[in-house]
């Protein structure tokens, strides 16, 4: 059986939202916020994306007592992070969405490590850095917090190869994205008036898997 780790975070920014949020760029992670507190489940396995996602959706809604009419927004974690699993959180956010007649809220599943960061006391100037495989990297690099309390990237999120690659002071290599951050960044967003990202998977590369080419006709 899959290990799952549950904690509780107090967000005051929730204000009247109702937050669900989904994250499989790295591990899987479910994160239900309402009434100022919010509740967050999650796997470590690298792997089972697919097969905890709906365990986690239907745990973090008992866990957190809260039934799921009252969501009011669904927020995505669009990556970076490998094919296969990013794309599984995004269609459950998605599903869950649609299902509810609600609205996608996507935001760069980077942001919600750098938030953490950045509210415990880390010095402005931080790099978030996830194993993108095959010798590579996915890379984000953050100034600090901006007026509303959100991370200010200076830059996008990028693709880079393991060999060579210079550390740098203020750098973060999280085990797992925190979907808790998610919501509240996505709360914040809202009560700020701001637009969301794009609702397009961070892949950064093309998939491991690609679909065949149609075969060369055969001159007779």
């Amino acid at each position: 059986m899959t290990e799952v780790g549950i904690r509780r975070v107090s967000a005051p920014e929730l204000a009247a939202h109702a937050l669900l949020a989904i994250d499989t760029s790295l591990g899987t992670s479910v994160a239900l916020g309402s009434g100022a507190t919010i509740t967050e489940v999650w796997s470590d396995d690298p792997r089972g994306h697919a097969e905890v996602i709906g365990t986690l959706i239907a745990r973090v809604f008992a866990e957190h007592g809260v039934d799921p009419a009252a969501v009011t927004g669904v927020v995505a974690g669009m990556g970076p992070g490998p094919f296969t699993g990013l794309r599984v959180g995004i269609a459950a956010a998605h599903a869950f969405a649609l299902g509810r007649g609600l609205a996608t809220l996507p935001v760069i599943s980077h942001d919600a490590v750098a938030l953490e960061a950045l509210e415990t006391g880390a010095v402005a100037g931080i790099r978030v850095v996830q194993d993108a495989k095959r010798r590579e990297l996915f890379v984000t690099d953050y100034a600090g917090l901006d007026w509303a309390g959100i991370p200010e990237r200076t830059g996008s999120p990028r693709l880079e190869p393991r060999e060579g690659f210079a550390a740098v002071a203020n750098e973060l290599w999280p085990e797992r994205v925190p979907a808790a951050s998610l919501v509240r960044l996505a709360a914040r967003r809202l009560g700020a008036g701001r637009d969301f990202e794009a609702d397009q998977a961070l892949y950064l590369r093309l998939p491991d898997v690609m679909q065949p080419k149609a075969p060369k006709p055969v001159t007779p």
